[in-house]
């Protein structure tokens, strides 16, 4: 039975920058400025936009923007050793750009500010980083950066993530947890004989221990939203201690699951509070796409 487990998106606190080198890249998928829309003015005209991948609430990500990204994100996955088609990552870029301007534009309606000075500080920590201005120019120079579109995709990233940081510090450390064992089968002729067992009285944790020598079929607390398996979840949080449930089939095999415990505000484990946090902003994230005005044009 697994958790579910959080997209690997841009939001893990690389404005940290403690993986500058790790990739070679510093932003993830999300390093291409935008530009913001002109107003309409009488003099002079508004200038023709250039080509664009997406307007998000009327903030541009031009589709020399989205390729210069797409093709830093290319090289970070092959430096890794992983093969991803242009196709696939386009999309992954566009839509991870797409969630990082929603998120700073949130940022600066709260009142998020970033002085020139403050921009300069991180400037000037990066490079301290890479070991000289010049080491950090090269840098730039080769991920397709030039100082003000590097500069302005600074200044958007950590926009963003302080806007990330209120969201998930907004999330509970404590909830409604349940405490559960399993016996996991591999083929439904051993857990239609195991629930026989049960039903004529057999000891559940014996019968864990025998299918799960290591563990005992031990899964520990965790609370709602954190399985993958919908079923899984909804089965264990309608069960009261001792009870046992019905076989579900999942990707993985047939459970048979027992609740140990039930708390109704359980402090939740470093890995479950990560799972709840990734949740929090997934759902943030889709209630302003729901309202926001975002035009592709991949």
């Amino acid at each position: 039975m697994l958790p579910h487990v959080p997209k690997n998106l841009w939001w893990i606190p690389v404005v940290l920058f403690s993986g500058l080198t790790a990739c070679g890249n510093l932003f993830g998928t999300t390093a291409t400025p935008t530009l913001v829309v002109p107003t309409d003015t009488p003099v002079p005209p508004t200038p023709t936009p250039p080509p664009l991948a997406a307007m998000v609430n009327g903030e541009w990500i031009t589709k020399t923007e989205l390729q210069a990204e797409v093709d830093r994100y290319l090289d970070a996955q092959l430096a890794l050793g992983f093969e991803v088609s242009e196709e696939e990552a386009t999309k992954t870029v566009l839509e991870d750009l797409i969630d990082q301007l929603l998120l700073a534009q949130a940022a600066h309606g709260k009142g998020f500010e970033l002085t020139d000075a403050e921009l300069q500080i991180r400037m000037d920590a990066l490079a301290s980083h890479l070991g000289s201005e010049n080491a950090l120019a090269d840098w730039q120079s080769q991920h397709g950066y030039k100082e003000e579109t590097f500069r302005s995709a600074l200044r958007r990233m950590i926009a963003a993530a302080w806007m990330r940081d209120r969201i998930i510090a907004a999330v509970p450390t404590t909830a409604e947890q349940v405490h559960v064992r399993q016996i996991l089968l591999y083929n439904e002729e051993d857990a239609l004989n195991v629930a026989d067992q049960l039903e004529a009285g057999a000891d559940f944790t014996d019968l864990a221990k025998r299918y799960d020598p290591n563990t005992g079929g031990e899964l520990g607390w965790f609370p709602h939203g954190y399985l993958f398996d919908q079923a899984l979840e909804e089965a264990a949080f309608n069960l009261q201690p001792g009870q046992y449930s019905e076989i579900i089939s999942s990707e993985v095999g047939y459970h048979i699951l027992q609740v140990i415990e039930r708390d109704a505000n359980h402090q939740l484990s470093p890995d479950s509070y990560l799972v709840l946090q990734e949740k929090a902003l997934q759902e943030w994230l889709l209630d302003e796409r729901s309202a926001a005005l975002i035009e592709r044009n991949p």
